[in-house]
């Protein structure tokens, strides 16, 4: 037999241990995968869906106050006692006053306005500031900072339009809103400039939660920065294309960097709030996430493996048990007691090995009973069937395939034995018939190919009219046994075994073919007289003897046989016992 390499591996206990423990992994893997991907997936929209209500919601409380503000410089651009003030070429100082107390009133409703600043298209200014730095002249439409206030409407730009520099001082920054005034006809007689405080913008932004690396900020129209947290954002032109690119692709979530952006346009003003959400719980849910899976994965990996070895440990123990039973075979048939807990291919091998024990202790005991004139080579023949060596090897083979968990070989070879020494022992009786004697060695040349495997072959044939003749048992086996040993095991090719019956009229021969070494029959004569002969463990000699006990002198076996190409047995009986 072929020696497996790491016979531990190959243990029915371990095979199901490594498949349990296995199959066990990739289910857990499996289903922690998907925990893991769907919460992930949850928090992640949870996250966004927070982020993007943020955004929207301090989007709403600029647009509401830039709404509020045009509103209020609506509310003075069409005020008609101004309308009428500038229309006319006399200024009334009563009316001048009124306008002046007017542009107080509103800046005390809002303590963010810094300003309100009203030019006419004379020149002529009214304002609650003093000496203010502006480019005058007495056609106003000639000034740029004059037209530039005109055609921004009431839209709101980044510092008011009559400054002459930008100062990275963000404390003098404001938020200028125009609006143009025009008289009854629809011509224009000025414009009204409201500068409200910049930091306006930075208190509804600054409590925006975008978590501890996510910032926001606000670009107009044509991509220049309105807000940023950081003022170095409003000259460098590298971080002002790095905002442009993040703007350009609004919400959207970067799985490397762990961010979400998402623009939201103001209605009151040609900007877009950029948010940038660094999503710091998702990552640290993840990060926890990740940890509860693998710990929960490994308390119940450990709970498979503690179950798998008392799983298998009351699998495997029946089988243990028979193995064992199979090993002490030569000190003892002892029978094994059935395990109804055990699975039913440990029951039903263990009911076929308890079979097969009483059956042989029968065959052992009824042997003892024959005639004393048969006793002697019966008692031989039975000795070659429980041949410890050929049961040994079976038994061997049978508990071999058991441990490559091979069940269904397990009961066929367990079955054929039974088998085998069921016809072996016949009930007690003597005779058998050809077809029983011709399955009895059908069940060994089975046993024996599942250990040959290839190198055997084997055909039996006989005709059905033939199969109900009586004959004694145990003629053919040791034949066949002996062309099986010393003729086909040496081979380097397959071995062929044939046997069929002749029916010869009052008479039947029985043949036994294989292509196996052959020998010189020359020398079978001085062979069988110093009595050296033990083909197949009986010896033709003792097959000869029986069946001329049995049917007389002029039958018997008869050999041919030749060197390298194979021998031919011949076994002739009659159809009728000469008992």
């Amino acid at each position: 037999m072929k020696k497996v390499r790491f016979p531990v591996l190959k243990k029915l206990r371990v095979q199901m241990s490594l498949h349990y423990v296995i199959a066990s992994i990739l289910t857990l893997a499996c289903m922690g995968i998907i925990l893991y991907y769907s919460m992930t997936s949850i928090v992640q929209k949870e996250e966004t869906t927070t982020t993007e209500t943020a955004i929207e919601q301090s989007g709403m409380y600029i647009d509401l106050y830039l709404d509020r503000l045009k509103a209020v410089s609506r509310v003075l651009a069409e005020n008609p006692q101004l309308v009428n003030y500038l229309s006319t070429e006399e200024r009334n100082q009563t009316t001048k006053q009124d306008l002046l107390s007017t542009i107080r009133t509103t800046m005390s409703t809002d303590q963010a306005i810094e300003s309100v600043v009203i030019v006419s298209k004379n020149g002529e200014i009214l304002s609650n500031e003093k000496g203010l730095n502006m480019s005058m002249s007495s056609n106003m439409m000639k000034e740029s900072w004059y037209m530039s206030a005109i055609e921004n409407g009431d839209q709101p730009v980044l510092t008011s339009a009559r400054m002459q520099d930008f100062s990275m001082d963000k404390d003098n920054w404001v938020i200028s809103l125009s609006r143009e005034i025009k008289d009854a006809e629809g011509k224009n007689i000025g414009v009204l400039l409201i500068d409200i405080q910049y930091k306006v913008i930075e208190d509804y932004l600054k409590n925006l939660n975008l978590g501890n690396e996510g910032f926001s900020f606000i670009l107009n129209a044509n991509n220049e920065v309105v807000y940023h947290q950081n003022p170095s954002y409003f000259q460098n032109p590298v971080k002002q294309k790095y905002l442009q690119q993040i703007a350009d692709n609004p919400k959207t979530f970067d799985e490397k960097e762990g961010t979400f952006t998402y623009s939201f346009p103001l209605e009151n003003a040609d900007w877009k709030l950029i948010g940038v959400s660094s999503q710091d719980e998702l990552v640290a849910i993840k990060d926890k996430l990740m940890k509860i899976v693998l710990a929960v994965g490994l308390i119940f990996l450990v709970l498979a493996i503690v179950s798998i070895v008392i799983f298998t440990g009351r699998i495997t123990k029946p089988f243990k048990k028979l193995e064992q039973a199979m090993q002490d075979i030569e000190q003892g048939l002892v029978e094994i007691p059935v395990d109804e807990r055990g699975c039913y291919e440990a029951q039903s091998l263990t009911r076929h090995f308890n079979e097969m024990v009483v059956e042989i202790k029968m065959l052992m005991e009824e042997v003892t009973e024959k005639e004393k004139a048969l006793r002697h080579s019966e008692i031989r023949t039975l000795h070659s069937q429980i041949n410890p060596h050929f049961l040994y090897n079976t038994l061997d083979t049978i508990v071999w395939m058991a441990e490559f968990n091979d069940s269904e070989k397990v009961i066929d070879m367990t079955k054929a034995l039974a088998q085998f020494f069921r016809l072996s022992l016949s009930g007690g009786a003597e005779l058998t018939t050809v077809e029983n004697e011709l399955d009895h060695v059908r069940q060994y040349l089975f046993i024996q190919k599942e250990r040959y495997g290839d190198q055997l072959n084997y055909t039996i044939e006989c005709e059905p009219s033939l199969a109900s003749i009586q004959m004694p048992k145990i003629l053919l086996q040791p034949i066949v046994e002996n062309a099986l040993y010393h003729g086909i095991r040496g081979l380097s090719h397959t071995g062929e075994i044939r046997i069929y019956v002749k029916d010869e009229g009052e008479d039947l021969t029985f043949y036994v073919e294989d292509n196996g070494e052959g020998f010189d029959t020359s020398t079978l004569d001085e062979i069988q007289e110093k009595k050296q002969t033990k083909l197949g463990g009986v010896g033709i000699q003792n097959v000869d003897e029986r069946i001329k006990l049995y049917y007389g002198e002029t039958y018997g076996v008869t050999i041919n046989s030749t060197i390298n190409e194979g021998t031919t047995v011949a076994i002739k009986v009659s159809k009728t016992l000469h008992t």
